[in-house]
């Protein structure tokens, strides 16, 4: 804010603030204050300390938002309360050439009587500040430690010393359509934190999703290499025959087995290393051990990595419409969900309350139900749906989770049901516009969350797959 706004504003609002009694004052974060001035329409005057932007001015609040946003109040904050509180407002100015507000209150004191107190509001960048003085314009206390001359408790205030000459040639900020200039600063400077909302909001979405994909990569490759630290499976099978098969035949040297190999055709004498102190059918018996562990660890591992996959394609479909979201200024689907403040009492009721899913009912008399977007998603999958119920979702692409409701516990629900749950997952999908998408299925109860993925991200443990034709045939409830 620089001087000629800032003289503005005192002119426009010390009319209203002069008589005025001095009330609550809200800290609403570490450098950002409300004072309650006693106005009317809900005018509070705001100050920020904030070095990007200092400023000044009156603007309209609820009292409850006030109250719910504010923070713990700093001691110089608490001294405020205490010396100022219902003291009347006797005038306002602005040091010439200055960014500082000087606001002289008088107070009652119930044992010194009338007291007068300066309260200074100081603008200027990286050393804006309050100060307290008292009326010899000495410093009582100060919001932050400033250093210099006129800058510590104690002193006599006076403005910090500029590194250099300070030429304000800049303009007044323009009111335009807003009744008064405070209303025209507040629209201004509220815009610009919504902006900075919204890009810490982005970069930690972004962040999160990231960091997922990076846990997962790590995880793939350790799962890699762990495979191929097991080794082939049929080499240690093979090695363990080789050894039960040349019993009475092989020469042994040391750590080393010269044997026949009968898989070859050309029967080839080779050496084959062994523990010294290991007979060859103990040595055997170890290869075939080791058979036994690589083959079921190739079984578990490659298991583990298909799921892995699918769960790193299923990031990369969230983080491409995590950029979309992000070029379009709506990160609704991104932002983390705030915690019920109620708890339903039964299934039924949060059933009842639940809008984020569209609902049809199959040709089979089967309720399906669709949900909307990624938030509605996990809680139709994780909330609503029951273990057995089936569910569905478009494979490789971003789309709707749909669940068939299935109160009858059926092992298997008819055809034609799934392939129209399956037609209405594909046309709720990114694939909508292909001629036929490939659609997973399974029970609910192999749909999983995986630890702080983001909304809509789910791992699946066991599904099959139907190629169907995107379509909307089933008419909505």
């Amino acid at each position: 804010m620089n001087e000629k706004t800032l003289q503005a504003v005192i002119e426009e609002i010390t009319p209203q603030l002069i008589g005025q009694k001095f009330g609550r004052i809200f800290p609403l974060s570490k450098l950002n204050f409300a004072i309650d001035f006693r106005l009317n329409e809900g005018n509070y005057l705001f100050i920020s300390l904030e070095t990007f932007a200092p400023r000044l001015y009156l603007f309209k609040r609820k009292l409850r938002d006030l109250e719910k946003q504010s923070i713990n109040s700093h001691p110089f904050i608490l001294l405020l309360k205490k010396r100022l509180s219902n003291s009347i407002v006797q005038k306002i100015f602005k040091d010439e050439n200055e960014r500082i507000v000087r606001f002289y209150l008088q107070a009652d004191d119930e044992i010194e009587g009338l007291k007068n107190y300066a309260l200074i509001v100081q603008l200027t960048g990286r050393s804006a500040n309050l100060f307290l003085l008292d009326e010899n314009d000495f410093i009582i206390d100060s919001l932050r430690d400033n250093l210099g001359d006129g800058q510590t408790i104690a002193t006599k205030f006076s403005p910090p010393i500029r590194e250099k000459e300070n030429r304000d040639n800049s303009v007044l900020f323009a009111q335009n359509e807003f009744p008064t200039l405070s209303e025209a600063l507040d629209d201004y400077y509220q815009q610009i934190e919504a902006k900075k909302l919204f890009e810490a909001q982005a970069k930690s979405a972004q962040a999160k999703i990231k960091q997922e994909i990076t846990k997962r990569e790590k995880l793939q490759k350790k799962m890699r290499q762990d495979l191929e630290n097991h080794g082939s499976a049929d080499k240690w099978k093979r090695l363990g025959d080789l050894l039960l098969a040349n019993l009475a035949d092989a020469a042994r040297i040391d750590e080393t087995v010269l044997v026949v190999d009968y898989f070859d055709e050309n029967t080839p004498t080779i050496e084959i290393e062994i523990e010294p102190n290991l007979s060859l059918t103990e040595a055997a018996e170890k290869f075939f051990k080791r058979y036994t562990k690589a083959r079921n660890a190739k079984v578990e591992l490659e298991k583990r990595l298909d799921i892995l996959a699918q769960e790193l394609q299923n990031l990369e479909l969230q983080k491409a419409e995590l950029d979309k979201a992000i070029s379009e200024n709506d990160l609704a689907e991104f932002l983390p969900e705030k915690k019920e403040t109620k708890q339903l009492k039964n299934k039924e009721k949060r059933d009842d309350a639940f809008k984020g899913a569209r609902k049809f009912i199959s040709s089979d008399g089967f309720e399906v139900l669709v949900g909307k977007a990624s938030k509605d998603n996990d809680y139709l999958t994780f909330r609503i749906a029951k273990s057995l119920d089936f569910w569905l979702h478009a494979a490789d692409y971003g789309g709707s989770h749909v669940v068939v409701r299935n109160p009858n516990r059926l092992i298997e629900i008819p055809h034609k049901t799934l392939l129209e749950a399956a037609q209405l997952a594909a046309f709720f999908s990114q694939a909508k516009e292909q001629p036929k998408v490939a659609v997973n299925y399974t029970q609910k109860k192999f749909v999983n969350k995986p630890k702080g993925a983001v909304a809509g991200l789910v791992s699946l443990s066991s599904f099959k797959t139907i190629l169907v034709e995107p379509k909307y045939s089933l008419e909505k409830v």
